[in-house]
């Protein structure tokens, strides 16, 4: 299927969908930079230019990893789901992700929709009905869905994959196929018992699906999804639960499916058909032409992890069912990763959307602009605060922040914020206005091509653009000389400046929303669209009024990005697993018998000399005062430790430290960083010489 604007046809209208966000945790940059981003930045550069779209997205509120979260928390699932939808919703709606509808799968129209999609699938045989045993967890009681299995994948080895898929080497199983499994609920091993589910026979669409996107979008479509959807085709593809054994999800609407549910993977796609359906309703429309009408062109947005599904499941899906249309690009991106490490949830190895809103507020636009500029397209690329600190300062702030400075404070400096009349162009303002009006093109053929890191660029190189003209024309020189160039050269800046608040608003909204506000435009008598930046020769007339100056971006110091790093380091020592040392060789009861412990209280302590390590230590032992040699001076004073009730192995035989005789142990535990902690007593009356045992 060829797409409309490629053989000279205009679409009637576009359906945009952004993957469902997963309602077990907030959203990080890693998901903007794969999919919110990238399709906000498309759909409103669609609506600039005067096009009919329908952006919809929702919360995926299903599936086990959700009740697990519960049953860890004490709560119900619709509790967790309740919290985090609204986090999720409330966080892109201040970071400016403009989607006309954001809806959830727990809402009563999307399990109608998903119901009824199921039933005529059912109703038209497209599904297999099969009895197989599945793993059972005897003490739970209940059949272990793909999460709530954990064991050894097949493949790699590794030890914790999960039952559908291992996140270590990608593949996808069924939880059967796992060696050694375990009950996630319980840690039993489960047993294996008959149960009742439909599939859907992916194997029967397999030469449709290749000749669909590997022949008809070969040209078109990114490398990494036609290489994922070539591999798995070329392994065979073979028919899929639609249901499982759950209490939470939807229930499968026929008869004889009693405590079974609509497989998450099932009912997450058709979110977005309910999502359309509750926008339409709200805003008095026909849901159906998004969906059903060949002149509507449908784009997903999603990260390479959901490749299979909207590019094999989800379409076969909508192919079964005979009345849809199918996606004319599915743009994936590859993955963000933080710091050098990868994004991880379980971990807190992660930037939340919600987190960096309160701490840098009123920087949207930045964060923005650093995801952008550093999006993961063809590659998986990485996110530090040391680049988004230079981007913002560099960048933002040095190139397209500098250039409006100038000129807004140029204008109400010499003609207190009334734009002058040009006067004859020179052959360098007619090269410049030229270019302006290049720009619309040049990014307008980067956004429809999905590469919105080139885009980006190129709006970047207006803002260069225009610093150059105003270097070059040097006006605060020639204001002495010649007032009436000026007024011209002005004139002309003011141009780009104008060109840069529209053209800016897909990246940058709410910038543009404020730039806009400084040139006092966007009103009746004001107002561009996408296509005037091309065609018109005047964006902003002559004795038009714009505001005082005003600040664009503000410089990040070096304390705010620190801040940030500092914050990670603590996630990281919190997450440093511990590597516990082996048990060492087994002793008898007489053995241990032998070991006198007793309770003691430093009273001396000092470094020995041309050390790093020792301390030479005085011990109250109750029975005797000793000398002991510790090696614990990088971790403590001298002064530090005196007073310290420890612990001691009084009877161990003396032994010599650089000259020292030390005359017993000082029992410490130690951290994986090599931290030491004194093992004492947890009352203050226990009493020196008092025994351990």
């Amino acid at each position: 299927m060829k797409d409309p604007e490629k053989s000279g046809l205009t679409p009637e209208r576009y359906t945009i969908t952004a993957a469902l966000p997963y309602t077990n945790g907030p959203v990080h940059i890693g998901h903007l930079a794969g999919v919110y981003i990238p399709a906000d930045i498309y759909s409103r550069y669609l609506r600039m230019n005067n096009k009919d779209v329908a952006f919809v997205c929702g919360s995926d509120e299903h599936g086990v990893p959700i009740t697990l979260k519960a049953k860890k928390e004490g709560v119900t699932p619709q509790q967790v789901v309740d919290k985090y939808h609204a986090i999720i919703k409330q966080s892109f709606k201040d970071f400016g992700i403009s989607f006309d509808n954001y809806s959830r799968t727990s809402a009563k129209i999307h399990h109608k929709t998903a119901s009824e999609f199921f039933k005529k699938l059912y109703d038209n045989g497209k599904f297999i009905e099969e009895t197989s045993e599945q793993l059972y967890d005897e003490e739970a009681k209940q059949f272990l869905a793909d999460r709530f299995v954990i064991g050894t994948c097949p493949k790699c080895g590794n030890e914790e994959s999960y039952g559908d898929q291992c996140e270590k080497c990608g593949t996808s199983h069924n939880a059967t196929d796992l060696i050694n499994p375990k009950s996630a609920i319980t840690g039993n091993v489960p047993t294996l018992k008959e149960t009742k589910h439909w599939y859907l026979p992916l194997n029967e669409y397999q030469e449709w699906l290749k000749e669909w996107i590997l022949v008809g979008h070969k040209n078109d479509w990114k490398t990494n999804v036609l290489g994922q959807v070539k591999s798995w085709t070329d392994d065979g593809l073979k028919p899929r639960a639609v249901t499982r054994d759950l209490d939470w999800g939807i229930p499968v609407p026929v008869e004889g499916a009693e405590g079974k549910v609509l497989y998450v993977w099932f009912d997450a796609p058709i979110g977005y058909i309910s999502s359309t359906k509750e926008w339409a309703e709200r805003v008095g429309k026909d849901w159906e032409p998004y969906w059903k009408d060949k002149e509507t062109k449908m784009v997903h947005f999603i990260g390479k992890d959901n490749i299979v599904f909207h590019c094999i499941i989800f379409p076969a899906m909508l192919k079964a069912e005979g009345s849809y249309i199918l996606p004319e690009n599915v743009p994936a991106n590859e993955f963000l990763n933080l710091e050098g490490d990868k994004i991880s949830t379980s971990k807190n190895w992660a930037v939340w959307l919600h987190e960096y809103l309160e701490e840098f507020p009123g920087k949207q636009d930045v964060l923005r602009y650093v995801l952008t500029a550093n999006a993961p397209e063809t590659k998986d690329n990485d996110f530090t605060w040391k680049d988004f600190q230079a981007r913002n300062n560099n960048e933002l702030v040095a190139i397209f922040g500098n250039f409006i400075n100038r000129v807004v404070v140029l204008t109400n400096k010499y003609y207190t914020g009334v734009i002058p009349e040009a006067g004859a162009l020179s052959q360098t303002d007619q090269e410049t206005l030229k270019k302006l009006a290049e720009y619309p093109g040049i990014i307008s053929s980067s956004i429809e091509r999905y590469r919105f890191r080139e885009a980006l660029s190129e709006l970047m190189n207006l803002a260069r653009l225009g610093n150059k003209y105003l270097a070059d024309e040097e006006p605060w020189k020639k204001i002495k000389t010649d007032p009436e160039r000026v007024k011209t050269i002005m004139n002309v800046a003011l141009q780009i400046a104008t060109g840069l608040s529209i053209l800016s608003e897909p990246f940058l909204p709410f910038t543009s929303s404020k730039l806009k506000g400084i040139l006092n435009i966007g009103s009746n008598q004001v107002k561009n669209t996408w296509n005037d930046v091309a065609s018109n020769d005047v964006l902003i007339p002559s004795g038009h009024q714009i505001d005082k100056p005003e600040l664009l971006f503000a410089k990040i110091e070096d304390e705010e990005v620190q801040k940030q790093i500092d914050k990670l380091e603590a996630t990281k020592l919190e997450n440093k697993e511990v590597v516990v040392e082996p048990q060492k060789e087994t002793i008898s009861f007489d053995d241990f018998t032998k070991l006198d412990i007793r309770i003691g209280t430093i009273i001396k302590a000092e470094k020995i000399a041309k050390t790093k390590k020792l301390l030479k230590i005085k011990v109250d032992v109750g029975f005797d005062t000793r000398i002991i040699v510790s090696g614990i001076a990088e971790s403590f004073k001298p002064e530090e430790v005196i007073g310290q009730k420890v612990t001691v192995l009084v009877n161990l035989a003396p032994r010599k430290l650089r000259g020292v005789e030390s005359q017993g142990m000082i029992l410490m535990s130690e951290t994986p960083d090599g931290k030491l902690t004194f093992i004492e007593p947890e009352k203050d009356s226990v009493k020196n010489g008092e025994s351990v045992s």
